[in-house]
């Protein structure tokens, strides 16, 4: 990959908000579960915290995605201070189909391994058999689906879908 990996930044905010509304667009076109539209503010937050990342060629944003270090409501138990979680992984619709994911995956087992983390995880709603082999494809190991218990304090997308595909890299096995 010849692009490089940064920190989005505030004036990245009306880029990012316009990915996710293609985002969206693409999953109602394919009948998927659709993101809702998210605040400048949940995003400014994000950015400020430093979690949202983003994926430069030529200094277009081909991808952007955030990252956690909690996320007990969809982990449950087994959210244990050990892990990165990605979240709303979001392409370009001009770079889509690139496998941009096996460069999220690099950086991201990287940036866990520099904090001392033993997973990367990510989830996503229904039974999407294609992105559930776009996943595994890229390396992460399937652990099913869940269904989520208690959703009131996460995005509107997991009140209209509640079966959850669960999705980490052990980096203690990958050594």
């Amino acid at each position: 990959m010849n692009g490089k990996i940064e920190n989005c930044i505030i004036n990245d905010i009306d880029e990012i908000l316009s990915l996710y509304e293609s985002a969206r667009d693409l999953q109602t076109k394919k009948e998927m579960v659709v993101w809702p539209i998210f605040e400048k503010t949940f995003i400014e937050k994000e950015i400020n915290e430093q979690r949202q990342w983003k994926l430069l060629i030529d200094n277009i944003i081909v991808c952007n995605w955030a990252i956690t270090f909690s996320d007990k409501e969809i982990w449950e138990e087994k959210d244990k201070n050990n892990s990165i979680y990605i979240h709303r992984i979001v392409t370009n619709p001009g770079f889509r189909g690139n496998r941009y994911i096996d460069s999220i995956v690099s950086w991201a087992k990287e940036y866990a391994k520099q904090r001392n983390k033993q997973f990367v995880r990510l989830d996503t709603l229904g039974n999407n058999t294609r992105l559930i082999e776009h996943y595994t494809s890229a390396g992460f190991h399937f652990l099913g689906m869940f269904e989520l218990t208690d959703t009131s304090n996460l995005p509107g997308h997991y009140q209209k879908e509640n079966n959850c595909c669960l999705f980490e890299i052990d980096l203690d096995r990958t050594k």
